[in-house]
């Protein structure tokens, strides 16, 4: 079997695949017809050399160090702008006007509070679940309560399930923490932005006044924008096959959340924090990253790499600095920071990390930053899917809208018994 750029020879026989170009990035060989007109599939573990669909929200270019979304990159919008702002250009595709914005806002805001009967609903949860365990189940839950808006095919109604997803998330969140640690829930407030409330949902408490700090409102603002999508990741690409069957946006999302808990996914930033704990101090760095480069020692360096990118994540480099200001905020020398400064350092600048394209990835810092803030480590898998609901609900409705778009059906390659007869069992030595 042969292959050129645009065609396949099987058993003497050429087929032409059309090949197709995006705006920017690789050229894809459509390959739709391969198996109608040869009778072989394509094999490909992990869909690494797949795309599965076209799509005009997240482009990503590992081998430089670029993310943008919807075109911008990701160093702008986290710079410059604030999470609603990102998610009405992920959801309609370009940046809102001052009145668009202010009517966004508004809409999400006026979405914050859940059914009260979602209140009872958590009591049945043992009081140490997991609060990822809480969110799966709760947010599958709304459409139980929400059934006004899981009509797939009504873009009014897509349109009110995008809203009360990206504004019911921070409300369950907050709850599913307050839950866990036995404290009473917090109502949203109708006049915080959308960070700011998120926060005081969490740490405020009735029998006293919370004035949100706003260095850390717009630290974690900034870290909602840096996770809000990432093109066709596992939990993005497990929400749109979900989605493909014609499912409710909740449960879609739920499928999400479920496949983002999982430890190589959602939960890689509490992966590095536990491993800079580990270390402990600076005076254990240099000892730990030999240990990191001895194939016989069982440790290893989180938060250095990424599957996608061959360069420095640029989303690291923001979320290094927006470290570096929270802890200056709370007048701390942290040895956390102190240890990741080093490793950075080192990872930088010695050749085994610069021939193995080891860079620190944005997980090498988020978990400093949410530790700082007072959340958990139970809690940073939560933060990341409700930063991420923004991208899935985006890539959710652009899926419904794709006239190519059909059920998710991948092939696979059967390495089993080949057909056998059945033994009665009285007859099986």
């Amino acid at each position: 079997m042969s292959v050129s750029a645009s065609s396949i020879t099987v058993d003497d026989k050429r087929v032409e695949l059309p090949v197709k170009s995006g705006s920017i990035g690789p050229s894809v060989v459509d390959i739709g017809k391969l198996h109608g007109q040869t009778g072989i599939f394509t094999f490909d573990p992990g869909f690494t050399s797949t795309a599965s669909c076209e799509s005009a929200i997240t482009y990503i270019d590992g081998d430089k160090g670029v993310l943008l979304y919807r075109g911008y990159p990701i160093e702008q919008l986290a710079e410059q702008g604030d999470f609603l702002e990102t998610a009405y250009l992920m959801l309609f595709g370009e940046l809102p006007t001052p009145a668009q914005k202010a009517d966004f806002d508004y809409r999400v805001t006026r979405h914050t509070m859940v059914h009260d009967q979602m209140n009872r609903f958590f009591q049945g949860f043992r009081r140490d679940a997991h609060p990822m365990a809480i969110m799966v189940a709760c947010v599958g839950a709304l459409s139980a309560f929400y059934h006004d808006s899981t009509d797939i095919s009504d873009e009014n109604q897509r349109m009110i399930a995008s809203l009360r997803m990206i504004a019911k998330m921070p409300t369950l969140a907050a709850m599913a923490y307050k839950y866990s640690i036995g404290q009473p829930f917090v109502y949203p407030k109708n006049d915080l932005d959308y960070t700011s409330n998120f926060l005081r949902m969490c740490f405020a408490v009735p029998c006293e006044e919370f004035q949100v700090n706003p260095t850390y409102a717009r630290a974690l603002d900034k870290i909602f924008i840096l996770h809000a999508d990432h093109e066709q990741n596992a939990s993005t690409s497990t929400v749109r096959l979900a989605g493909s069957s014609g499912a409710n946006p909740f449960a879609c999302i739920a499928a999400g959340i479920a496949c983002l808990w999982g430890p190589a996914h959602g939960g890689a930033n509490e992966a590095a924090l536990k491993m800079l704990m580990e270390i402990g101090t600076p005076d254990n760095v240099a000892k730990y990253v030999a240990k990191a480069k001895d194939k016989n020692d069982p440790f290893r360096l989180m938060g250095f790499g990424h599957r996608v990118y061959k360069n420095y994540d640029p989303r690291a480099r923001i979320m290094q600095k927006t470290t570096h200001e929270v802890l200056k905020e709370l007048n701390i020398k942290d040895d956390l920071l102190e240890v990741a400064v080093q490793l950075e350092k080192i990872a930088l600048e010695d050749e085994y990390f610069i021939e193995k394209k080891l860079y620190p990835n944005i997980d090498f810092y988020s978990g400093i930053t949410l530790k700082a803030l007072g959340f958990p480590t139970s809690m940073f898998t939560v933060l990341f899917a409700l930063a991420r609901t923004t991208g899935w609900i985006a890539q959710w409705a652009e899926m419904i809208q794709d006239p190519a778009q059909k059920i998710g059906r991948p092939r696979q390659l059967y390495v089993g018994p080949e057909q056998r007869d059945y033994v009665n069992i009285a007859q099986r030595g």
